[in-house]
Order: C-alpha cells, then sequence, then structure tokens
C-alpha cells in the first residue's frame, strides 16, 4: 500500500487492491483477493484506517461501488503530446485543469447517460491518483506520501458543450454531467505509476493504447503543482488526463478502460430516459 495510506492502515502491508462494495444493505472497504473470487472485508476506511474483520464476501453476491464515494474530482487536460497533436493544439505552457461535480461519478457496470440532447459525446480513459493524506505544498519527491493509490477512470466529455464554454474561458456542464466520471474498480495501492499500460475499448475494439509513462506532467508533478494553489484532502481523486485515441460512444455501446495493474473499468452507455 502506498506511504500515506501504511500509516492510517494497520493492514497496510497486506492491502494491494482496495474496493469498495454493498452487500446485504450495507457498505464495506475490502481487500480483493487473488483470483478475484473473494473480497476481505473491513473495517473502516483507508483515509482513516482499516482492520481485518476475518469475513469473506463472494464478488458474486456483492456491488461494486465507486472507489470513493463523492470525490472531489480534478482534471488535467492536454498532459499526453499525442492527444494534444490530435486536437491541433500547441503544448500548453501550464497545466490545463478543471473539475467535475462529485455527482458526475458511476462506479463498475454503472451506466454512462447519453444525454437526450447529446450530439458528440466521447470517452477518454485516463489513470486516476487517489489522495490518501492531505497535501499542501508538497514537493513532487513528497507526493507518494500522500497518495493512497491509483485507479482506473473515463473523462466522459460532451464535446459540442466542452467547445462552446471553452471559447469563453469555462468548462463545467461539458465534463461534469452526472455519470460522467466512472471510477474502478479498485484502488491499487502498490503501483509505480510511471510507466502502466492504459488500454480502452469500445465493444470489444481497442481505441487507445498507450502508457503513463508519456504523461508530460508525471503524476508526482501533478500532485505538487494542485497542492501548490489549494489543500488536496484525503478522498481527492485527480484524473491525469488522456492519450490520443479519444472518440464518439453512443447508447448500446460498452467502454472499456484496462490499467495495468488494476484491472478493468467496464461500463454501459445507455440513452437518457425522462
Amino acid at each position: 500500500m502506498g506511504r500515506a495510506a501504511a500509516r492510517g492502515c494497520p493492514v497496510a502491508e497486506v492491502s494491494v487492491r482496495i474496493v469498495r462494495y454493498a452487500v446485504g444493505g450495507e457498505r464495506h472497504y475490502g481487500e480483493l483477493e487473488s483470483g478475484g473470487v473473494g473480497i476481505a472485508r473491513f473495517e473502516g476506511d483507508p483515509f482513516t484506517g482499516l482492520s481485518p474483520t476475518g469475513h469473506t464476501d463472494r464478488v458474486d453476491d456483492v456491488v461494486v461501488l465507486p472507489p470513493v464515494d463523492r470525490p472531489r474530482i480534478f482534471g488535467f487536460a492536454y498532459n499526453y503530446a499525442s492527444h494534444v497533436d490530435e486536437t491541433d493544439r500547441e503544448i500548453p505552457e501550464v497545466p490545463v485543469c478543471f473539475m467535475k461535480p462529485s455527482t458526475a461519478v458511476v462506479g463498475p457496470g454503472g451506466a454512462i447517460v447519453y444525454p437526450s440532447d447529446g450530439e458528440l459525446i466521447h470517452f477518454e480513459g485516463e489513470l486516476v491518483v487517489v489522495i490518501g493524506k492531505e497535501a499542501r505544498h508538497v514537493k513532487p519527491s513528497e507526493a507518494a506520501d500522500h497518495i493512497l493509490g491509483y485507479t482506473c477512470g473515463n473523462d466522459v466529455s460532451d464535446r459540442i458543450v466542452q467547445r462552446k464554454e471553452s471559447a469563453f474561458g469555462t468548462l463545467l456542464i461539458g465534463k461534469g454531467q452526472d455519470t460522467f466520471a466512472p471510477l474502478g474498480p479498485v484502488i491499487a495501492t502498490e503501483l509505480d505509476p510511471s510507466g502502466l499500460a492504459l488500454t480502452t475499448r469500445v465493444n470489444g475494439t481497442v481505441v487507445q493504447s498507450a502508457s503513463t509513462a508519456d504523461l508530460l506532467l508525471p503524476v508526482p508533478e501533478i500532485v505538487s503543482y494542485l497542492s501548490r494553489y489549494l489543500t488536496l484532502l484525503p478522498g481527492d481523486v485527480i484524473m491525469t488526463g488522456t492519450p490520443s485515441g479519444v472518440g464518439p460512444i453512443r447508447p448500446g455501446d460498452e467502454v472499456e478502460v484496462e490499467i495495468e495493474g488494476i484491472g478493468v473499468l467496464r461500463n454501459p452507455v445507455v440513452a437518457e430516459s425522462r
């Protein structure tokens, strides 16, 4: 488990893939066991402390939830040169940041709702950082002490609205609609984020294939940059940017974001129903 988690969680040395789930009307955190069949249940949460209960739940009997409940979501745009190239832009002089509302989050298997007035909705597969310890004025070399772990994310974007907003220097609805931030399936706590394979598939076809080694601003600098201007809190998540290959999704599609060492985040796309 990351150093931040190790300080707060007695089971840090054995926890590798933390999953948040519901079973029997209750919500728990647990460790996804080897083979992915069982979940070793914990008491508490990974931000204030976890302790084993000795109880194991079967994965088939639970509903896997977003790994963090209603987090603050920070996003980094144009953080892969390949994506900058495909958008015909220049590499930004300063990091381009935005936020998504907590209500944009859905978990593994949760539906991405295609808006009734949507015209061009895109997927964006991304590595997501989960903050485990408050961070302010953190140096890149200290960033790991404040990171709980990593999960998969999909920065779903309404391009038509996004372009109209961006023309006036704003960005909210284009990125922040309900269900536009799928996260999961687990928080992987013992990963080096500097060279992970990232693959996005739509209906089984690979549409993005990259490595986090290609991030223009790597994870330690992302955490340091944000903490220079604002306080990062336990449970905050940071979407680190998407590589080239972004494209449209439509109702009936299924999107998968797979990151080495974390797993597969899988979400169907459904039409909005009022």
